[in-house]
């Protein structure tokens, strides 16, 4: 299973989800579908996207835990 961190990311950065957007240049209704998990996937240019603007890794937005 995959976990999806981003609400967890913007609380510790105390970031809302319309100043992800406009650093990220996703749109506020893909950040917001991201940050309630009702996803089912995500575009590499999406997540290189976010990553830059928060200074992470795909890895610290996403968390692998076996079934």
């Amino acid at each position: 299973m995959i976990k999806n961190k981003l609400s967890e990311i913007l609380g510790r950065k105390r970031m809302m989800q319309t100043e992800l957007s406009r650093l990220s240049g996703v749109s506020y209704a893909a950040i917001k579908n991201l940050y309630k998990d009702k996803t089912k996937g995500i575009d590499f240019v999406t997540l290189n996207r976010l990553c830059n603007a928060l200074d992470c890794t795909p890895n610290d937005i996403f968390e692998f835990l076996p079934d």
